[in-house]
């Protein structure tokens, strides 16, 4: 693939006006049914994407040419699914390969809307799901509504590595950045890999593994953070230049979502409704993680004093590091990711959790946009999270397996848990741009 991949990024780079095409035919091939399966579309997608970067488009418009990529690949594949049915298995490829739907028809039949959500992350279910979801006859509004959130997520994951690649590599950044950012990348891959291993294998000790590599890559950054700054002013570099109104009001409504307020009340919604349910242990697992995590960043960031990037019109704290927006949102949603992995099998566990780091990313992200944290605060933030949320686990599994929740209490929780970030995400819009603006 390596020549073909090569000639083909030397044509966009010598006629970028069909990037914007081949971003959307790629997402497109990337979900579409079969297809998905044989094209390499995630390489593709790295590599255009970082051609993206390079100048030719904005990240804005980057992903939204994924997004549409994706759905029209969804579309497809629904609707094929819709029109053959049964006889779908007829097709070429499916003959020769059953299994490539009959795993996702299993899955399917399994977790239902939410196999959509989750299985949007997973490789081989990806391009597949939407053409089982049209096979079983699914509702054409309700799989519209859970395609058009599955694929803004998908579109984000896939694409934004690629196009920030692209647009580190056409910056002057200064000239230690990237070998600081390879040593903080090879940290957290190790850490990823060593989870994504634990987790799969089922490991009796996996928890404690997590727990003690996430500890040891606390404390590299807390103690290294004086020797990265050519990668925290890189990235502020790469951030600060791409600022726009509309990406201020988007990163506003983010980081709001994070703010002590919202998230006190999050965690006192939650904590107590997991008690009402009588859910002991998922109870006690919520407000350890929650709790010990706040009170770690209350504590270090006055043992580290670390001045904030900018000051702010009306500054929260005076002091920068972790960033209590990253490890509060990584504790929430983590905690809600674990919770909803219990009782699932190892991938389905992975996923649940990828996604619950999604929006808690996403609130820590804002607070780099918005010139509140440096990047390194953020990462410290979200280990410090990672760390209390494994140690949390660890113990309340000491003897026996933490339970799944029953069903249930999830269509209580999670609604709640949204009404309130939707609530607090609103809520004084205007005198709130102000405030986190330079």
């Amino acid at each position: 693939m390596g020549p073909w991949l090569d000639g083909l990024t030397t044509w966009l780079s010598a006629h970028p006006q069909w990037l914007g095409l081949a971003i959307v035919l790629v997402a497109c091939t990337e979900c579409l049914a079969i297809v998905g399966l044989i094209v390499p579309g995630t390489v593709l997608l790295f590599a255009i994407a970082v051609l993206a970067g390079n100048g030719s488009l904005s990240l804005g418009e980057t992903l939204l040419l994924g997004y549409v990529g994706g759905l029209l690949g969804d579309a497809l594949s629904y609707f094929t699914g819709r029109h053959f049915h049964q006889n779908i298995r007829r097709l070429p490829g499916l003959r020769q390969h059953p299994e490539w739907i009959g795993r996702a028809e299993g899955y399917f039949q399994r977790y239902g809307i939410a196999s959509l959500l989750v299985g949007r992350f997973i490789g081989p279910l990806r391009p597949m799901l939407p053409m089982v979801a049209g096979m079983f006859d699914m509702p054409l509004l309700r799989f519209i509504a859970v395609s058009l959130l599955a694929g803004a997520g998908w579109s984000v994951v896939y694409l934004l590595p690629g196009w920030a690649t692209g647009a580190a590599m056409r910056l002057p950044l200064p000239e230690g950045f990237w070998g600081e950012a390879g040593v903080l990348a090879a940290g957290f891959a190790v850490l990823i890999g060593l989870s994504i291993s634990a987790a799969w294998r089922s490991r009796p000790h996996g928890t404690r593994l997590v727990t003690a590599m996430c500890m040891v890559l606390l404390a590299v950054v807390f103690l290294g953070w004086p020797h990265l700054v050519h990668f925290d002013q890189g990235i502020m570099t790469l951030v600060q230049e791409h600022r726009g109104l509309m990406a201020d009001e988007i990163a506003v409504t983010l980081t709001k979502m994070g703010d002590l307020r919202c998230q006190l009340v999050i965690a006192i919604v939650l904590c107590s409704l997991l008690l009402a349910f009588r859910q002991w242990r998922q109870a006690l697992f919520a407000l350890s993680t929650l709790l010990f995590t706040a009170l770690g960043n209350m504590v270090m960031k006055h043992v580290f004093a670390r001045a904030r990037p900018t000051v702010l019109i009306d500054p929260l704290s005076a002091f920068s590091m972790p960033s209590g927006h990253s490890s509060a949102s990584f504790a929430l949603f983590l905690t809600l990711g674990v919770l909803a992995g219990r009782g699932q099998p190892p991938r389905l566990r992975l996923t649940w959790l990828l996604l619950a780091a999604l929006p808690a990313a996403a609130i820590a992200l804002s607070r780099v946009y918005l010139g509140a944290h440096w990047p390194t605060d953020i990462l410290a933030g979200s280990l410090l999270a990672c760390f209390v949320c494994a140690a949390s686990l660890t113990a309340s599994q000491w003897r026996q397996p933490l339970p799944a929740m029953a069903p249930r209490v999830w269509w209580v929780v999670l609604p709640i848990v949204a009404a309130i970030l939707v609530y607090f995400a609103t809520r004084g819009f205007s005198h709130s741009l102000l405030r986190y603006a330079y």
